[in-house]
């Protein structure tokens, strides 16, 4: 990256850290259950809700629970059970379509992370019915309040349910794009961790190195608040005891329930302190090729920390010390390796893999500028990349 766009990137970073405590940040009100939901949309004469989900979620009866307090108490609802895993801008116009055409009041969204960026870009075309969403595209572009918006998580790793942000994929770029502003917060979250037994292995293991993922990168960066901090630290520590557990046990009710609250944790931490190249990368590589988000975040995590290189060895130290990754007498470097040995460790015991094959040469070049058009200036990396660099993070993981 040459001076000039560096200068550029630190100041944009510093000034936004600067503005942290005066933004219009918020956290969902938690609920304990979706009766809570029924209750809250009856006290405010909500007569129809519009339930987003998918097929695979609705098939399994999560959402049955939901129906049921909806019908008990009075309350009308659709359901829009097609989303898919990194939703579309097409995807979202039908769902709006939809929503309008029942004559909806309330947004409740059913399952994991897919199904909340889906909500939350839906939510934001019904406010702003007249502007396309890429426009919304970036920071700050949605500023109405979006119609009554719920978040069940029936997965413990995006953390959707208290971010600024929808993640939507261009159907025919294949380009993902994050829309970020405050009014996409949802306004209430359901933290049931009934909703995540029985989960497949496989996505036990995705969505929780996701949440590690989340946390680490905002723990990291360079635009930390003391809170943001405290809550990665302690998303950290709580994949670190319960993650395996859930994966070799997956009705251990304990575990499911840290793992919701490592997510949560995480998410409200990555809400203020952004994430990294990391997730610049991953969106990049799920948008071409139709990776799960997990899955990407899983294998690049340690790559990109190893790249960071002493830029990143003290607060990955912090880290390691916290989890008990590494001991008090361990230096800095020594701890941060241990760390990331430790997440290596980590996804080889989830099953997995070390790269993928889908990556080709001829693809690696928009990637990167995907990455580089992400990533900078909105993220306060230790270590800054322009494209040349992020392209040999592909490369790292390409098999």
């Amino acid at each position: 990256m040459n001076i000039f766009k560096r200068i550029y990137c630190r100041t944009f970073q510093f000034f936004f850290k600067v503005a942290i405590p005066l933004l219009p940040y918020r956290q969902p009100k938690i609920l304990q259950s979706v009766e809570d939901c029924a209750h809250i949309l009856k006290s405010k004469n909500v007569g129809k809700a519009f339930i987003v989900t998918d097929a695979g979620v609705r098939g399994c009866g999560l959402c049955d629970g939901l129906t049921a307090a909806l019908d008990q108490n009075g309350i009308e609802y659709s359901i829009y059970d097609k989303t898919m895993p990194n939703p579309t801008a097409d995807a979202v116009e039908d769902a709006r379509a939809q929503y309008v055409a029942e004559n909806c009041k309330a947004i409740i969204a059913v399952g994991g992370g897919s199904a909340m960026d889906l909500s939350k870009a839906c939510g934001a075309r019904i406010v702003y019915p007249k502007k396309r969403l890429d426009k919304m595209a970036g920071i700050l572009h949605v500023r109405k309040k979006l119609p009554p918006l719920f978040a069940v998580p029936t997965t413990a790793g995006t953390g959707s349910e208290t971010t600024i942000a929808a993640v939507i994929t261009d159907g025919r770029t294949h380009r993902k794009y994050a829309i970020n502003s405050f009014p996409l917060i949802p306004h209430y979250a359901v933290l049931d961790y009934k909703l995540t037994i029985g989960l497949p292995k496989n996505i036990t293991a995705f969505t929780g190195m996701d949440a590690l993922t989340h946390a680490v990168e905002a723990y990291i960066g360079r635009s930390t608040t003391r809170d943001t901090r405290k809550k990665a630290t302690e998303a950290v520590k709580l994949v670190h005891d319960n993650l395996k557990l859930c994966y070799d046990r997956p009705d251990n009710a304990e575990a499911r329930k840290n793992m919701l609250f490592a997510a949560h944790y995480a998410g409200i931490a990555f809400t203020k302190s952004y994430v990294g190249y990391v997730h610049a990368v991953a969106h990049s590589l799920s948008g071409r090729y139709g990776l799960p988000h997990g899955l990407t975040c899983s294998v690049l995590l340690p790559v990109v920390l190893e790249s960071y290189g002493k830029k990143a060895h003290k607060k990955l130290a912090k880290l390691a010390r916290a989890c008990g990754v590494a001991d008090a007498t361990d230096e800095k470097r020594n701890a941060a390796e241990k760390f990331i040995a430790w997440i290596y460790e980590t996804n080889e015991y989830l099953g997995i893999p070390k790269g993928f094959e889908e990556i080709r040469d001829e693809d690696v070049d928009k990637m990167s500028e995907y990455a580089d058009k992400e990533g900078n200036p909105l993220y306060p990396v230790p270590k800054l990349y322009g494209r040349k660099q992020l392209k040999q993070l592909y490369y790292k993981v390409k098999l």
